[in-house]
């Protein structure tokens, strides 16, 4: 009877022993895959980080590349950079800019791209920018009916000639570009200055300013406005009803836009083109948009035309932005920290 417990322990012995080194082979097998599999998943994990990273440096410089508002820059090292050397231009200009940084509290600046859109451009940025609504006039019309007014309604058929920038002649497709050019004007402002967050509004406004055929619509509906404003001031002008804001008689004083046709066809047609707004012109875009631009314009440093605004005469309520021109022609985006 000794004998048989003792072959039945001896034999549930090796059994166990035998089912053991079976099972410890197997864990030794799962271990090693697992922990192959983890060492895997962690390359992989690793190498699609890496990847993902690469990628958003990509977009994020393909994005800063198309921007034509750049982010911003410290204003004393844009001018040690920009205005090298001791001539007598480069001194005034790092002064200027030595003025604004100590008396006008400005430290930073956005670089518009420079182009003949530039001024159109950092005025229209800023207002989006800062969340800044329509004009009150732009509340009581529907501006996508602007061109057929001035079309069918006014008769002037003189719009066919209109420019939009380096495209010089649209002939019968005018109005259909026209009304594109409003659409996307009214849809874009009216999406950004709905937006309250200010870092949500900042990215729709660079998202919306590195999209060239995008941008250059606002630009184009922003010149038609223009026009209009022009033909409404001109007809009331004529038909004596009631008074029009003084710089619609300086801009028909000049003989290079006697009546709105020799405006379009002399001035708006150039700019974005050609040419960029000149003074005239700036007054009439503060003015149409209900902003007092104020402009420090760095060449004109130590005159009394060193700070100027546009228009000269403006309500209380109107929001207030900033340029920022070395030469009339080119403008940045000055910001002011206190």
């Amino acid at each position: 009877g000794r004998h048989e417990v003792w072959s039945w322990k001896t034999a549930s012995k090796e059994s166990l022993c035998l089912m053991w080194q079976k099972v410890k082979v197997q864990l030794m097998l799962s271990m090693s895959f697992l922990t192959a599999l983890f060492w895997y998943c962690r390359r992989l994990y690793s190498f699609l980080a890496q990847l993902l990273k690469r990628w958003n440096n990509y977009l994020q410089r393909q994005l800063i590349r198309n921007l034509s508002v750049l982010p911003e820059v410290d204003l004393l090292g844009y001018s040690a950079r920009e205005w090298k050397g001791e001539t007598k231009q480069a001194k005034q200009m790092r002064e200027a800019y030595e003025e604004l940084f100590r008396s006008c509290h400005i430290k930073y600046l956005r670089q518009v791209r420079r182009d003949n859109y530039s001024v159109v451009r950092a005025v229209l940025f800023q207002i989006f920018s800062q969340g800044i609504h329509f004009p009150s006039w732009m509340k009581e019309r529907d501006i996508l009916k602007l061109p057929e007014k001035l079309l069918y309604s006014q008769g002037c058929n003189w719009i066919q000639q209109y420019s939009f920038g380096p495209e010089r002649y649209t002939g019968p497709h005018t109005f259909g570009k026209l009304r594109k050019c409003m659409d996307a004007l009214k849809t874009n402002w009216a999406e950004i200055s709905a937006t309250r967050d200010h870092e949500e509004r900042g990215s729709l406004c660079n998202t919306l300013f590195s999209d060239e055929s995008k941008e250059y619509k606002l630009y184009e509906a922003i010149k038609f406005i223009m026009l209009y404003e022009v033909v409404e001031a001109y007809e009331q002008i004529k038909s004596r009803d009631e008074p029009v804001h003084n710089l619609f008689s300086l801009l028909f004083a000049r003989d290079s836009s006697s009546d709105p046709l020799s405006f379009m066809m002399n001035h708006l047609n150039s700019i974005g083109d050609s040419v960029c707004l000149d003074q005239v012109e700036l007054f009439l875009l503060g003015y149409l948009l209900e902003v007092k631009i104020r402009v420090y314009r760095l060449h004109r440093f130590n005159t009394e035309e060193f700070q100027v605004t546009y228009p000269n005469e403006y309500r209380r309520e109107w929001n207030e932005i900033s340029l920022l021109t070395e030469d009339d022609r080119y403008y940045h985006i000055p910001l002011f920290r206190t």
